[in-house]
């Protein structure tokens, strides 16, 4: 429920859901020996059995767990038609959810409901990796709830409303036609799901919502305007382009509208965007499981942002001896890809690919590739993002986006928005080997169909985040000061995030202190750290990077210590991704048993 950033390690585009991976209902119990593998279903820590007790529930006439858990992941997508298309359910395409008073309370209601059948499922009828698959089931209601109820988001935050056309525009599912109908249905329900909008969202609200509501819905108006023609323009069909023109003009007034609104609401836009300490706790428990007292988790945040920070200064000392800290990440930054960001995030995947499979860290599940291509137009404010198509899809392809510097901008601009070399090849590993899309070519080929669907935000990017660490930790690099700064740069930014979500929402934090501790301690520009203090306002969870990271580093160390250390990494990392996306701790529990311990 809560948008997540997916995109250039974290820094980039809202999205809902992160993970794009996802799974047919009408898959059923799947056989893991029949995947590309080769495991077979006793490996997989006894989590699926051959026999489920539960079809001793089906021949008395009662409901079995996979069919109340194929409904519920059917009513999902009925009451959220967007996330439906991302898996590739295009029958849901062009519908919008129904964000009516009414209609979330529905939602909210059917939650509700449903979680208290999912706890009716005794123990004894259902099989270990079913039983594992309830607790998963309640966890995302509980997430869900929080966000619908508790946080009172839809009334409070405009990043819960998601439009992205992107689906229609980019992914070649359909014939340019077939998606330009979809597209236009899509475009007709824009203006009364944005009024649905305006009629919830509370006033006066915070500064940084409104900035971001105006980012959001007011930035899409040139690219309507401007772009999507552009894509639909070869599409022959008279009717169908006289639609579209109708509905592309509807949806650009809509977007005004909302625009203006926003705007006017700077004249009494507040300071007033804290969670308070109670909420956000109850945030980490319902969202990711995560129970401890806020106090000791800012102190572990604190002492993983000093071990980075003295990383750092170690690396500089070995890159840029006599300089200060600030001074040699600068430098580190100055050299840029010399054929180009999309070229050498080309060669990147290819030499990144190759050290996984040397090092042995992790298994690639299938011969899918990403491909890397310029992002379009419309996108370029984005640097780097992955889109990864659902299951429901066939032969379609991940792509790995990098944006160009704009051409029009000056040789000193383009020079400034070309990534350094380090930091484009630690982007390279978050989207795509081994964060990522490696993380989604497991996800989709998961026994547990309800890991094929659903991915939470700790476990997707502090996976993402961890395969950063892990890949310098593995050699990468051989030891180059230089590559270590890229890493650390990034693991810098996480902490900080981490640090800030827990001062704005429970320290009485401002905004300026945020920024000011992107600067000093992360060493981004004024401008990053303007974004990312704003971005932890409304999205308080964006500490879920270092948290997951966290959580899956403390996992991995317990779980390989009686095995072998070091040697057990692969297997680890392949048991952790097999699972999809629960919440950590259930991991853990899983992997471990129940005297697994706290996840922290």
């Amino acid at each position: 429920m809560q948008p997540g950033y997916a995109g250039d390690g974290g820094r980039g585009i809202l999205k809902e859901d992160i993970m794009k991976s996802s799974a047919g209902v009408d898959r059923k119990r799947t056989s893991w020996t029949a995947l590309r593998s080769g495991l077979s279903c006793t490996v997989f820590l006894a989590l699926l059995s051959c026999a489920s007790p539960s079809d001793q529930r089906e021949a008395e006439g009662l409901q079995s767990w996979q069919a109340f858990r194929d409904q519920f992941i059917e009513e999902s997508f009925r009451f959220d038609p967007p996330f439906a298309v991302d898996q590739g359910r295009h029958a849901y395409d062009g519908k919008l959810p129904d964000w009516t008073r009414q209609g979330l309370k529905k939602r909210t209601d059917y939650l509700k409901e449903s979680r208290k059948q999912a706890a009716r499922f005794s123990d004894a009828e259902l099989n270990t990796g079913e039983r594992f698959e309830r607790q998963y089931l309640l966890a995302k209601i509980d997430e869900q709830l929080f966000w619908l109820e508790e946080s009172q988001s839809p009334f409070k935050n405009p990043t819960f409303y998601a439009l992205d056309p992107d689906v229609y525009l980019t992914r070649e599912y359909a014939p340019l036609d077939v998606r330009m109908r979809a597209y236009n249905q899509f475009a007709r329900n824009i203006p009364a799901a944005l009024e649905k909008m305006r009629q919830n969202l509370t006033t006066p609200l915070p500064q940084t919502f409104v900035q971001i509501g105006r980012i959001r819905f007011g930035g899409m108006i040139e690219f309507l305007q401007e772009d999507v023609p552009g894509i639909f323009s070869t599409v022959k069909d008279t009717a169908l382009q006289d639609e579209f023109r109708h509905a592309n003009a509807a949806a650009i007034e809509g977007l005004k509208a909302t625009d203006q609104w926003f705007q006017a609401q700077e004249k009494t836009a507040t300071q007033e965007f804290a969670l308070g300490a109670e909420l956000f706790s109850r945030m980490l428990k319902a969202t990711e499981g995560v129970d401890l007292p806020l106090n000791r988790l800012e102190e572990m945040g604190r002492e993983d942002l000093k071990r980075n920070l003295e990383a750092l200064q170690n690396a500089c000392r070995n890159f840029a001896s006599g300089k200060t800290v600030a001074e040699c990440t600068r430098l580190a930054q100055l050299k840029k890809p010399k054929e180009g960001p999309v070229a050498r995030a080309r060669r990147q995947l290819e030499e990144l690919k190759k050290f996984v499979q040397e090092k042995q860290l992790v298994s690639i599940p299938g011969p899918e590739e990403a491909r890397v291509a310029e992002a379009p137009p419309y996108m370029r404010w984005n640097f780097a993002y992955i889109r990864m198509p659902g299951p429901f899809e066939k032969g379609l392809p991940s792509i790995y986006y990098v944006a160009p510097p704009d051409p029009s901008w000056s040789v000193e601009e383009r020079q400034d928005y070309l990534p350094g070399e380090t930091d484009l090849l630690f982007v390279s590993i978050h989207e795509v080997w081994p964060g990522h899309f490696l993380h989604f070519l497991h996800a989709n080929r998961s026994p547990l169909l309800f890991g094929r669907v659903f991915a939470g935000y700790a476990f997707t990017e502090g996976w993402a985040h961890y395969a950063e660490e892990l890949m310098w930790e593995a050699g990468l690099g051989q030891a180059n000061p230089e590559v270590h700064i890229g890493q650390l740069l990034n693991a810098l930014l996480r902490n900080v995030r981490f640090l800030s979500a827990l001062g704005l929402h429970t320290r009485k934090m401002g905004v300026a202190d945020s920024e000011r501790m992107f600067r000093e301690q992360a060493f981004t520009d004024a401008a990053e750290a303007r974004q990312q203090a704003a971005r932890g306002t409304f999205d308080p969870a964006y500490l879920n990077y270092t948290l997951g990271k966290l959580m899956i580093r403390k996992l991995r160390d317990d779980w390989c210590s009686e095995r072998g250390g070091r040697q057990a990494w692969r297997d680890f990392h392949d048991r952790f991704l097999s699972f999809g996306g629960p919440p950590l701790p259930l991991v853990r529990q899983a992997l471990l048993g129940p005297q697994a311990g706290p996840p922290l």
